[in-house]
């Protein structure tokens, strides 16, 4: 994240643009010759379009924000001093809170830094959609243990008891808190009794719950983004001439260590241990000693395919961090070595939301990172070398790099939103400046989100345009998290884009392809009942589907952990397999499709 400059400093304050800038024309005569090449899509905003091959579908997305019965409205404690966490919030959540296996929504508040403003908490609504029926929500946050006020950041959802029902992991500007979930709709405060909290002086943002050990439970990262208090904004962001403050720049901020919480809990009781010491998380600055991590957004996920959970870490301004498990509870960092630490010029970027996929017919990897302004996304994408893990930056050849450079990317994430099997990107954006246009007239505050199309082949991904899904989509938005569910019961996914300082935006999928689909919700056994980490894979008409369980992506945010497979018009699967979290493969009989199933390990 990074402020828009001043009067007095404009020099400073525009120097990643303009070494963004550079950059981008260092490499534009060969991007542009590549572009220019026969079947590689449009650039940008109304230009969905390719030359040859696959042509994108036509799928509307509407927007039934009105009508669902979400009336909430973000406040993000600005009070005219802009400090800095009041351009970062907030997140987006869906996930099933009582069971009834549908998803519910949550969003994440803010609050006045002098208690004078209003009493802003998050806000809980229950699903009561009829399926086949309009989007419907019920605001059940009054009464439910949720309604706490604090300056509330991103959220985790995970079962970390194992009774069957998910709890929420809440980071903020000050102490976390951890929320169990009691059924009836109610949730307790167990944060200080499992000593989760973090300190009082952090800043954290993403967070996630994955089983490092393989254990059988669950275990909680907490990555933090920067050593900040009001005081110290205040100090390092002076009043320009004229008395008006702008918004801080995150390199003016020492960076923060994450948290790592082992699950430790057994027959008698439930209980955490800090360990991110001797984990290997806690990387320092080689020049200063100081911590490196500037962390807006973690993707948990094996990326060698060990059978262990990996981490990746998104970092802003700094170098981005890849972990690899040990096997022994700590860590190794790669993010160098793997090629994900620096943009291809071995710069650092403004790294803000991200997620990871096999989005691909095949097992490659895809790393995708919203990054600031006037910087491309990138695409981190496995490279076949033996016994090294390897990736190499495919935002440009991919056809998503060009088209996303001048729009501030904040929520990202892979969802298959026409049901043909392959993954595409949906990326909710906004600056962090509301007067940027007198800066840099290019840019704008509100911005509209971004839709990729996966056409399988030529360019990976086509910019989508209002033509092929509708105006609502590209609607501007001071745009932050972001999440997908089925929240309908059809079978696409629909999409929830929280906004900073202003109300949601409910996003229903309305394609009507005809596409055949699969949903699989997972139970695990043990303590990890929703199966986090666990892989679907299908085989359909010979292409390889692989979809990992994983609340954890985008920007602060969690979207359903059920799994949606696009079959395409394929009318049944050729093969199903699970490998659960322990690493153990389950090979199903092959379902009917157009239908959601449980399966139980």
């Amino acid at each position: 994240m990074e402020a828009g400059p001043d009067d007095a400093g404009s020099a400073q304050a525009l120097r990643r643009s303009l070494v963004g800038l550079l950059v981008i024309g260092l490499v534009a005569a060969w991007a542009i010759g590549w572009l220019s090449r026969p079947g590689v899509g449009g650039a940008g905003r109304g230009e969905g379009k390719v030359a040859s091959g696959p042509r994108p579908p036509t799928v509307r997305f509407t927007d039934v924000t009105a009508e669902s019965g979400v009336d909430f409205r973000h406040f993000n404690g600005a009070q005219g001093a802009k400090l800095l966490p009041e351009t970062m919030g907030g997140g987006v959540g869906l996930f099933d809170f009582d069971g009834d296996g549908d998803a519910d929504l949550l969003l994440m508040n803010g609050r006045s830094w002098d208690g004078s403003g209003p009493a802003t908490t998050a806000g809980l609504y229950r699903n009561d959609t009829v399926p086949g029926g309009p989007i419907r929500f019920v605001d059940v946050t009054a009464g439910s243990g949720l309604d706490v006020v604090m300056h509330g950041m991103g959220m985790a959802f995970g079962d970390y008891d194992g009774d069957g029902r998910v709890d929420v992991y809440v980071t903020a500007v000050g102490v976390n808190r951890l929320f169990r979930n009691l059924g009836g709709g109610k949730f307790g405060d167990v944060t200080e009794a499992l000593g989760v909290g973090g300190e009082e002086g952090e800043w954290s943002t993403a967070a996630a719950w994955f089983d490092m050990d393989r254990d059988g439970d669950l275990d909680l990262f907490v990555g933090n983004y920067v050593k900040w208090s009001e005081a110290l904004d205040r100090q390092v962001n002076p009043a320009r001439a004229d008395g008006e403050r702008v918004q801080g720049q995150p390199w003016n901020f020492q960076g923060s260590f994450p948290r790592l919480y082992r699950n430790d809990s057994d027959a008698s009781g439930v209980r955490f241990v800090e360990v991110g010491e001797g984990s290997g998380l806690r990387v320092r600055n080689p020049a200063t000693g100081l911590p490196l991590a500037k962390t807006l957004a973690v993707a948990p996920i094996d990326l060698n395919d060990d059978g262990w959970m990996d981490l990746v870490v998104a970092n802003d301004t700094v170098q981005n961090q890849v972990f690899t498990n040990r096997h022994d509870g700590t860590f190794a960092e790669v993010g160098v070595a793997s090629g994900v630490a620096f943009d291809a010029y071995g710069q650092p970027r403004g790294a803000m939301g991200m997620d990871a996929a096999r989005f691909r017919d095949d097992d490659a990897l895809g790393i995708a990172i919203g990054n600031f302004a006037n910087e491309m996304n990138a695409l981190y994408v496995t490279q076949p070398m033996r016994d090294t893990l390897m990736f190499a930056d495919e935002a440009i050849p991919s056809g998503m790099g060009p088209a996303s450079r001048p729009l501030l990317k904040f929520g990202l994430f892979f969802f298959d939103y026409d049901l043909d099997g392959r993954l595409d990107v949906l990326t909710a954006n906004g600056h962090i400046e509301e007067d940027i246009g007198r800066y840099q007239p290019h840019l704008s505050y509100r911005q509209p989100a971004q839709l990729f199309w996966n056409a399988g082949s030529g360019p990976s991904f086509v910019a989508i345009d209002e033509g092929l899904a509708g105006p609502d989509l590209f609607q501007p938005l001071a745009g932050r998290g972001s999440a997908h569910a089925d929240l309908d019961g059809d079978g696409d996914l629909d999409v929830v884009i929280a906004q900073v300082n202003g109300p949601p935006v409910i996003l229903r999928n309305d394609q009507g392809l005809g596409h055949h689909w699969l949903r699989l919700r997972l139970v695990g056994r043990g303590r990890n009942t929703g199966a986090i980490g666990a892989w679907v894979r299908a085989r359909v008409g010979g292409r390889l589907i692989s979809r990992q369980v994983m609340p954890t992506r985008s920007y602060l945010s969690q979207s359903e952990l059920t799994v949606t497979l696009g079959l395409g018009t394929a009318s049944r699967l050729d093969g199903l397999q699970i490998r659960w979290p322990d690493g153990r493969d389950q090979v199903l009989a092959v379902p009917a499709v157009d239908r959601e199933i449980e399966i139980r390990e």
